[in-house]
């Protein structure tokens, strides 16, 4: 008799935690996304601020000076497109996210919502 009741409490229990279980499994995906999004954004820019110090130090004279300044431009123009990326791959990532939500929602209103 206990443990049929236990077992009846029990199933219901799932029943009613599924879509909260579903809900935190969506958003420890999309943490994990946007974390390992961060951590390579983080590693790019460092990269290029490092090769930045290293061609500043490089310079020795007003030809490796004028070479320095005419390189400016590139890196400039490099990060513009890497930062331009960056946010296009996050708002994929957002979207991504947005959609899922959605999804869950609607099979959730549809659990719930006599036929």
């Amino acid at each position: 008799m206990y443990t049929d009741m236990f077992k009846a409490f029990s199933e219901q229990t799932e029943k009613t935690l599924a879509p909260y279980i579903k809900f935190n499994r969506l958003v420890a995906k999309n943490v994990e996304t946007i974390t390992e999004l961060q951590l390579s954004t983080v590693r790019t820019y460092s990269n290029m601020g490092l090769a930045q110090i290293k061609a500043a130090s490089e310079v020795t004279d007003i030809t490796s000076l004028t070479t320095f300044s005419s390189q400016q431009l590139a890196s400039l123009t490099k990060l513009s497109q890497q930062l331009i990326d960056d946010s296009n791959k996050l708002q994929v990532v957002a979207k991504e996210f947005k959609e899922d939500l959605e999804k869950l929602t609607a099979d959730n209103m549809k659990a719930v919502t006599p036929a």
